[in-house]
């Protein structure tokens, strides 16, 4: 019985054209010839074949009884810590083969690889790396590299080459020439044609020769989508970083995702991983730009639900997830103009961060004797000691040198007198707060208090960026957070760069020889979720008396009717949209207080005279057990039109009261 591996890798080596030298220095290397190459590095734009070449690879690693490790650099962390840990039989297992796909995703790893990774590998290892851009030259023409490292930049097919993959998909002779002068020897494009098949090279309207080769040949391979609801899977698909089957119920929530998925899986351009399914990145910007300008409304109405989702699993995920969710949702909108440096980095200055550690104490308060002084220095000891938690260390991926730290203190009302008398900023901030809108007992502030990155200081960089993304993803999973702070010391220049994300609060507290600018938004009028939606859609701020909801009021009204209607059905009353509303954001047990806030506002209804009947009516149809809206009204002894409209009314005055809570304040 042949295994499924086994006959996808026979398929792969009938389909597989070219790329004979890597092929050949490959399969010397793994012969054990002491002249071959120990690192293999291939590089070349999207679509050039890069995935295809490594899984050929890695087939023929495997039949030669090699450990495999495969690694995608779309899903590595910024930690290398990690990234060991994932790679970890590399160092330990004579003989295993390290596989890194999409390197230029991770390639602020690069210089740790060659210094302090690759030296390590155990016995008689090889690694292939294959990414869009070429290593740094000093590898290259490093003595000690040179002849370890084989670099290969992956270039079109030839004719022949094309050819030869055509004939392998079986295209018809009379059509092959008209693919390859479309097609040319683009590898991505040759490939989406033989998974077109015959039948679709044989619509003049798709292969007629344009410059958009993809789109058209996307069209020509999807044809027409088999429903609506596949329709909005490919929606998905071509916006979220990653698409699991989970993701795809969470955001379809009428539809059967099992086939959905299978569906997406299947399509020729769509790649796996332990994360789900994704577009190639060829495939994606294309099929992005073309439902984008042929749908716009569903696309930003997708975009919005995904955003929506991961909001969600953002407050409700185990803390080891809260950072790759993060990065999930940036990624929605990683064209915006905010985001524009959010995912910037260079090879050479990338960081990552870790909690601070005792022996990093020295070293941050060096740090902040430098720039800030010894008045802040101290500050920043007092708070080490009081709060270690709110502390991060910042290293440079490659070299692992300690370059920057911040702290994000998390300040419980009533505040501590000694907290107060110690640090003028802290003491700033609560003045601030007890004379616009005092935090009550039980809740508390968030104050980023310290960025102290000595080489940049103070200015726009990866620290800041990284430290605003762990405050923004703090705040959306804290409870009873009433404020949050951000201190810069160049007050004027940062709030122009703050300005309608962070509010000046005017105050300008000093330590030591400096005055520093204080900057703060009240999270109960502006719930986190609307916020973060901003910063990185860079959309208009909604101010809270307009409307601080994350949804629109038809939305909301429609979660309403849809949570009345699934009263009765625990399951579907559990994945009701309007859990996922600012109404039931800080709830401890969701769907509890959810159906008890829902009967105390049908009850209140009655408080106004006006509202009787409609109180009766909802009651009657959605919490009496009645069958149907018929023996509803007969048992209210009503005619079955006056109770229609009976009915129609109480809806409308709940929605209208639930939504004025979704605005104002919905712990009222």
């Amino acid at each position: 019985m042949v295994s499924v591996g086994e006959r996808l890798s026979r398929a792969r080596v009938r389909a597989f054209v070219g790329r004979d030298e890597e092929l050949g220095r490959f399969g010397e290397a793994l012969a054990g010839d002491p002249q071959a190459p120990f690192a293999f590095y291939v590089y070349g734009p999207g679509g050039i074949g890069k995935s295809t070449l490594l899984r050929r690879l890695a087939d023929h690693a495997r039949a030669a009884g090699r450990l495999l490790v495969e690694l995608d650099g779309r899903f590595v962390s910024r930690d290398p810590a990690d990234f060991e840990h994932a790679a970890g039989p590399f160092l330990d297992v004579p003989g295993t083969v390290l596989f890194v796909d999409s390197f230029e995703h991770c390639q602020w790893l690069e210089s740790w690889l060659w210094h302090h990774f690759l030296p390590r590998a155990a016995d008689d290892t090889l690694v292939v790396l294959g990414g869009r851009r070429a290593p740094q030259p000093q590898w290259a023409a490093d003595p000690a590299w040179s002849r370890l490292l084989h670099v290969s930049e992956l270039e079109p097919f030839s004719a022949e080459q094309a050819r030869s993959l055509l004939v392998a998909a079986q295209i018809r002779p009379e059509l092959r020439d008209r693919v390859l002068r479309f097609a040319g020897g683009n590898p991505l494009a040759l490939s989406l044609a033989a998974a077109a098949g015959s039948e679709g090279c044989g619509r003049e309207e798709i292969w007629a020769p344009t410059a958009d080769v993809l789109r058209t040949l996307l069209a020509g391979l999807i044809g027409e989508v088999p429903t609506a609801a596949h329709r909005r899977a490919l929606e998905v698909a071509a916006q979220a970083h990653s698409t699991s089957e989970e993701l795809l119920a969470a955001v379809l929530p009428g539809e059967d995702a099992h086939p959905l998925f299978s569906w997406l899986r299947d399509l020729p351009f769509m790649e796996s991983t332990l994360r789900g399914v994704y577009p190639h990145d060829a495939a994606r910007e294309t099929l992005a730009a073309d439902l984008r300008w042929r749908a716009p409304n569903a696309f930003e109405a997708m975009r919005r639900r995904l955003a929506d989702e991961y909001l969600r699993i953002l407050r409700e995920a185990p803390e080891e997830r809260v950072w790759t969710v993060t990065d999930d949702l940036f990624y929605l909108f990683r064209e915006g103009a905010t985001l524009a440096r959010l995912r910037s980095w260079s090879r050479e200055d990338e960081v990552h961060d870790r909690p601070l550690q005792p022996d990093d104490i020295d070293v941050i308060l060096r740090m902040a004797t430098e720039t800030e002084g010894a008045a802040s220095a101290d500050l920043v000891r007092y708070w080490a000691q009081r709060q270690p938690q709110a502390f991060s260390v910042y290293r440079l991926v490659s070299t692992g040198r300690i370059v920057a730290f911040t702290a994000r203190l998390a300040l419980p009302s009533p505040p501590d007198a000694q907290d107060l008398a110690t640090d003028p900023v802290v003491a700033a901030a609560w003045r601030y707060t007890e004379a616009t809108a005092p935090v009550s007992p039980g809740e508390h502030i968030g104050v980023s208090r310290f960025s102290i990155y000595p080489e940049q200081y103070q200015v726009p960089s990866r620290v800041i960026d990284l430290s605003s993304s762990r405050a923004q993803a703090e705040a959306a999973r804290a409870r009873g957070r009433a404020y949050g702070f951000a201190v810069f010391r160049d007050a004027e220049t940062w709030a122009e760069r703050v300005k309608g994300t962070l509010a000046d609060t005017g105050a300008r507290p000093r330590v030591g020889a400096y005055t520093y600018g204080l900057f703060g938004v009240d999270w109960r009028q502006l719930p986190v979720e609307s916020w973060l939606m901003h910063f990185i859609s860079a959309t208009e701020v909604p101010t809270a008396p307009a409307g601080p909801s994350p949804v629109s009021r038809s939305a909301f009204d429609q979660a309403v009717r849809e949570a009345l209607a699934h009263w009765r059905d625990a399951d579907a009353f559990a994945a009701c949209a309007l859990l996922r509303t600012r109404l039931a954001a800080d709830f401890g047990d969701p769907v509890g207080e959810l159906r008890a806030l829902l009967r105390r506002a049908v009850d209140d209804l009655a408080l106004d005279p006006r509202g009787v009947r409609a109180r009766e009516a909802l009651t009657a149809g959605h919490f009496s057990g009645a069958p149907t809206q018929e023996a509803a009204a007969r048992r209210l002894g009503l005619p079955y039109g006056t109770y229609r409209r009976h009915l129609r009314q109480g809806l409308d005055l709940l929605c209208e009261a639930l939504w004025q809570r979704e605005l104002h304040d919905p712990r009222r």
